[in-house]
């Protein structure tokens, strides 16, 4: 791969990403080489294992499906967590704690 890319196409993203999956190259070595933060590079490897998963499901999922079942996920989450955040609020108050 060229040392020096203006710009991350899909194709060279894949590229990295299968050298990163198949052990040629770590993140680390990739952050280094192509002055790029690992973080980034740790979540393309997470979209491209998703994308393989649900392209080799029985009936793949179409990207509205997957953004709407993501959506579903981060909306209950959220809830939880407003649940939560309530429930510890009026613990707080029923026990007399100040907020901080």
């Amino acid at each position: 791969m060229e040392d020096e890319i203006k710009r991350w196409t899909a194709k060279r993203k894949g590229a990295l990403v299968l050298e990163i999956i198949q052990g040629n190259k770590t993140v680390a070595e990739a952050s280094r080489q192509f002055d790029l933060p690992p973080s980034e590079l740790e979540d393309w490897v997470d979209q491209a294992k998703a994308g393989m998963e649900n392209a080799l499901r029985a009936k793949p999922e179409d990207v509205r499906e997957q953004y709407e079942r993501k959506l579903k996920d981060l909306q209950e989450a959220y809830g939880e967590a407003m649940l939560e955040l309530r429930a510890r609020k009026k613990l707080q108050s029923l026990l007399g704690e100040d907020e901080k």
